[in-house]
């Protein structure tokens, strides 16, 4: 990561330089499979002998009660609710993230900035003002986007877990029921991270496809990152940084 960089200003007391890892995110909407596919990930990556850490929204110590206590009465305002995600982001940046890739590690991010910025933006329709909240953010080495449609979605949620009050954009009034406004907040998320995919140059992963087919893709592509970015292997073990906490949405 020798040419990393901050997607806006940065962190002024942070010189990236130095940082000698790769940062790869594994993005797309809510119950897509992200998790799942990160520990496979993970324990791909370790057994070729590189050094991995992994990462998720909401697991700083500092920030994951607060998300958590402040989600439980349904009624945190959009702002409120960005910048305590920008707050868990900017804990983990400095405490888990840059100290890894200092170190020469692999991370994996389960979600990145842009779970932020179709979040908002689905909110608010202001693209800008959660732009500039992450604009300390490193940009990534790799962003692995899960792509699925609302239909596939829908019965894959149904089978593996319940709908809960904002992974259906409750919040937003948009149907009468958890279901119905799942899709539709579900179909607006999916058609931001169709956007962002291509302004950012996503690479895209059919998620309709098997967990095998979508392992071997995601292992491909991140192959070949490493290959040519000639990232060298190392068994110790991960910098010490703070423990995560349960990860949530």
């Amino acid at each position: 990561m020798g040419d990393a960089h901050y997607f806006g200003d940065g962190l002024t007391y942070l010189n990236p330089s130095d940082l000698k890892g790769k940062l790869i995110a594994i993005e797309g909407t809510d119950g897509v499979g992200r998790s799942t596919h990160i520990e496979m990930l993970q324990e791909w990556l370790e057994v070729q002998g590189y050094g991995v850490i992994t990462t998720g929204w909401t697991r700083s110590n500092l920030m994951s009660k607060t998300i958590e206590v402040a989600k439980e009465g349904n009624i945190i305002d959009r702002w409120s609710l960005s910048l305590l995600y920008a707050t868990d982001f900017a804990d983990r940046l400095e405490h888990q993230i840059i100290p890894a890739l200092r170190s020469g590690f692999i991370v994996l991010a389960d979600r990145y900035i842009f779970t932020a910025f179709a979040r908002d933006f689905v909110r608010s329709s202001d693209r800008k003002w959660i732009r500039d909240v992450f604009g300390f953010a490193l940009v990534p080495d790799l962003v692995c986007y899960l792509r699925i449609d609302v239909e596939t979605l829908v019965l894959r949620v149904i089978e593996t877990k319940a709908m809960n009050y904002w992974e259906s954009g409750m919040d937003l009034r948009l149907g009468a029921d958890l279901y119905d406004s799942f899709k539709k907040y579900q179909s607006l998320l999916i058609e931001e991270f169709d956007k962002m995919a291509e302004e950012f140059k996503f690479e895209v992963v059919d998620a309709r496809k098997s967990p095998e087919e979508i392992q071997d893709e995601l292992r491909s592509k991140i192959q070949q990152l490493l290959t040519q970015g000639g990232l060298a292997r190392t068994m110790t073990a991960p910098p010490v940084v703070e423990g995560a906490a349960n990860p949530t949405v």
